[in-house]
């Protein structure tokens, strides 16, 4: 039995969605900031992909997201952040529809050496007004993009957020869930 003088231990959950094109981070990111040990359902990556799936930009690469990666971050006593690593490539987007049921946003990898592999994620999010934020992933051998040309490369509106990040260390994949927190927060206070 609860007692009176208790406050509340009402947890809410939210649910977010890490997407982008194919390599450009996002089993590393939902990693880097997990408090569990993550979900992967990450399959090898074989002969049979040549001519499918364009590695040639990241040929180090020994398998792939083939349905989700799932973490959870408790953020406080009231507030878990469960996160939802989409597949990249283009023959797993069917799955989208699913895993971004429920979700209250997104966060869009970008690869400079690639931009045009995050254009789908860019579209589907906008298509469907999830909100979203660009995390421009810090590649050795990327160039590095002034935030302003990022935005117009992708075509993003000046409410979008665009930020440097590195989905390796768990404070930049912070800083970028904190973005994205503050976006849905001025959304859902415009609204």
């Amino acid at each position: 039995m609860s007692n009176p003088s208790e406050p509340s231990r009402h947890v809410t959950a939210v649910k977010f969605v890490v997407a982008g094109g194919f390599g450009v981070g996002k089993t590393t990111f939902v990693g880097a900031i997990s408090e569990i040990e993550p979900l992967r359902t990450e399959a090898a990556m074989t002969d049979v992909a040549t001519g499918v799936d364009d590695a040639s930009a990241v040929a180090t690469k020994t398998s792939t997201t083939v349905a989700m990666d799932f973490g959870r971050l408790t953020v406080d006593r009231r507030l878990v952040m469960y996160l939802f690593g989409a597949p990249g490539q283009e023959r797993f987007t069917f799955m989208w529809d699913d895993l971004v049921t429920g979700a209250l946003g997104a966060v869009v990898l970008v690869d400079t050496r690639r931009f045009d592999e995050c254009f789908n994620a860019v579209d589907y999010f906008e298509r469907r007004r999830i909100p979203f934020v660009i995390g421009v992933n810090q590649f050795a051998g990327g160039r590095h993009y002034r935030t302003a040309d990022v935005r117009d490369a992708l075509g993003l509106a000046e409410t979008v957020p665009v930020l440097d990040c590195d989905a390796r260390l768990r404070s930049s994949c912070r800083d970028v869930l904190l973005e994205l927190l503050q976006l849905i927060l001025r959304i859902k206070t415009a609204g």
